[in-house]
């Protein structure tokens, strides 16, 4: 990384509101995906409560999560009685086919082992092979996109098995919107490809009004579909961010030799190529013609609003995955990113949007593990007008007065964030009309003001 790289990547030591959730939250919304899955926090009451809700308000639906509700008692004895009750009561109410335990900061704090309860606890029952995925998620162990990754890598590792070779191509994407998970299945179908999607939240957090409720969706990643993803033809990985330690795709590389693609979300026509080509790859197929179309209507749409895209400077904020691609959007249409950043750990985002920057980097500031307090502070200095995020944003809006495009999770203060649609060509236009837009409605909304101001006013 170059010497102005490294000026400019700034890390947060103390955090005042901070720009992520906690571990468990990622670990429940990658199980959330998983057919007949139910999930237990083995915690406090409150850990899992505000978890619910905060997971609720976003999608819009209602969440169901255990939890072992560790007390003063628990807390200086051990959970581990706490902990099979849950597990007694999950399995009478719901009947699931696969369990999921996170814990948090309290149960690692007194040191758990959550592995060993639960496998004396199958022995117990005489449940031995029933899954029961644990995944150790502290608040202190990192943000919610770790703990999304962890939690999905530990439900590969207990689930996958070396079987015969299949046709079909793994994709492991991060957490993105059901409607974004609808159309990257839409292009995968047109495509015609065989393929295992993991996790699908599409159904299960975004599910349709029936007419009678039931407790667990029937959708999400099948689980013979993962036990299978060891013998899968490839593996496509929407996670250009994270560590080999935090990878899905590379457990299945190194223990299966599955061939890993490690690819951006398609956001923005390169992200969106490189995905379209990397199947072409794989396969061999020929790409559709209603997808060139789709492709065709984006750059069409990219000409129609350039004009205008050229006075934003963007601060980019949420998850790594996100923030990357969109960085890269924001710099095919001429936004210009002026502050990128992030609450999480991960390293490679900065090496990244450092590449894709290039000169520019020198006129941009990146922020790792910080809050909004920073994110504030920096966006006033680079003097930007736009901002691109998760809806705990708003904060940029109501003290430095930056509009807010809404992206990502959580979005509580609007509803249809489980709706929102960024991906593939047709995702990242709507994402550009959102982004124009906005940059117009604040042109309009004061530039006549200003403009007599700055011409007519007598000095």
């Amino acid at each position: 990384m170059s010497e102005a790289a490294v000026n400019n990547v700034h890390y947060r030591n103390v955090n005042e509101n901070p720009c992520n959730m906690c571990m468990p939250m990622g670990g429940i919304l990658a199980l959330k995906g998983i057919e007949k899955s139910m999930v237990i926090v083995h915690g406090s009451q409150g850990c899992s409560t505000y978890m619910r809700r905060h997971i609720a308000e976003h999608f819009n639906e209602p969440v169901d999560v255990g939890s072992s509700s560790l007390n003063e008692k628990g807390t200086i004895y051990g959970g581990e009685k706490n902990l099979r009750q849950a597990l007694d009561n999950i399995i009478k109410v719901y009947h699931p086919g696969i369990i999921g335990i996170v814990t948090t900061c309290l149960a690692e704090t007194i040191g758990e082992d959550i592995e060993r309860i639960t496998g004396q606890y199958l022995i117990d029952k005489e449940m031995e092979g029933f899954p029961i995925i644990t995944a150790s998620t502290p608040g202190y162990g990192g943000s919610h996109f770790e703990g999304y990754f962890f939690t999905l890598k530990r439900v590969i590792m207990q689930l996958a098995e070396a079987t015969s070779k299949n046709n079909k191509i793994n994709i492991i994407i991060p957490n993105i919107s059901p409607a974004d998970i609808r159309e990257l299945k839409r292009i995968l179908e047109q495509m015609k490809i065989e393929y295992v999607l993991c996790p699908d939240l599409s159904d299960t957090l975004d599910r349709p009004f029936l007419p009678s409720y039931t407790k667990m969706s029937e959708n999400g990643t099948k689980l013979a579909d993962i036990r299978g993803m060891g013998g899968g033809v490839a593996t496509i990985q929407m996670g250009v961010t994270i560590n080999d330690t935090l990878s899905p795709g590379k457990y299945l590389e190194d223990q299966f030799g599955v061939p890993l693609y490690n690819i951006p979300i398609p956001i923005g026509v390169e992200n969106t190529d490189l995905f379209i080509n990397t199947l072409v790859e794989i396969t061999g197929r020929d790409v559709p013609e209603s997808l060139k179309n789709e492709r065709g209507r984006l750059l069409d749409g990219m000409v129609d609003s350039h004009k205008y895209n050229f006075s934003g400077r963007v601060v980019v904020f949420g998850e790594p995955e996100i923030v990357y691609s969109v960085t890269k959007t924001c710099l095919e249409n001429g936004v210009f990113p002026a502050v990128i950043a992030t609450g999480s750990q991960v390293g490679k985002l900065s090496e990244l949007v450092t590449e894709a920057l290039g000169d520019g980097i020198e006129d941009s500031k990146i922020l790792i593990e910080t809050d909004f307090a920073q994110i504030l502070a920096t966006s006033q200095k680079a003097k930007v007008n736009i901002a691109i995020g998760p809806s705990d944003g708003r904060y940029l809006t109501e003290k430095g007065d930056i509009p807010l495009v809404r992206l990502g999770f959580p979005i509580h203060d609007r509803v249809g964030g489980q709706r929102l649609l960024s991906l593939g060509y047709t995702g990242t236009m709507m994402l550009l009309d959102r982004i124009t837009n906005t940059l117009l409605e604040n042109k309009y909304k004061s530039y006549r003001s200003s403009m007599y101001e700055k011409y007519y006013q007598k000095p």
